[in-house]
């Protein structure tokens, strides 16, 4: 038993364009990807669950003419879980287009802070290029020079 072949390109296409829409910054962008996603998943699942059968009565039919219920039950829970992911983006984007008049994920201010910091440090003389690219430990308890906070120590605390 061989796969459509159409199906399966249409299962790439579909995950291809989803992943690559789900890498925008735009909340509606995102949105359409996950929808694509997740069409590309239900169509994967009747793909691999084989050919079409007959009602899976059992008494009606002959057991060896039956589909498998199971990846129908699988693509009926992925729409219901689809549905409330794009439920919640929708929510998502609708507040982001109220509170900023667009619907960009902005970048986070700690991610930014640590991304700086981390630049200084491979060019600081405290970069242990040895150890796989971390600080040595002469450096680690200073404080930057711009007012950040010092680093933070093994168990989490401050030093």
């Amino acid at each position: 038993m061989s796969a459509n072949l159409v199906l399966v390109v249409v299962v790439g296409v579909l995950f291809a364009a989803g992943v690559y829409l789900l890498l925008e910054r735009s909340l509606t962008r995102v949105l359409v990807g996950v929808i694509l996603i997740g069409n590309g998943v239900n169509t994967l699942f009747l793909v691999a669950s084989g050919p079409a059968g007959r009602a899976p009565i059992v008494g009606l039919n002959d057991v060896d003419d039956m589909s498998d219920p199971l990846p129908q039950a699988l693509v009926l829970t992925a729409i219901v879980i689809t549905l409330g992911v794009t439920a919640f983006l929708l929510a998502m984007a609708y507040r982001a287009w109220q509170l900023n008049g667009n619907d960009e994920v902005q970048d986070d201010v700690e991610d930014a802070a640590i991304r700086r910091r981390a630049e200084r440090d491979e060019v600081s003389s405290s970069y242990d290029d040895s150890a796989g690219g971390t600080m040595d430990e002469e450096g680690a308890d200073e404080p930057s020079a711009e007012g950040e906070p010092a680093a933070v120590g093994p168990e989490g605390e401050r030093p």
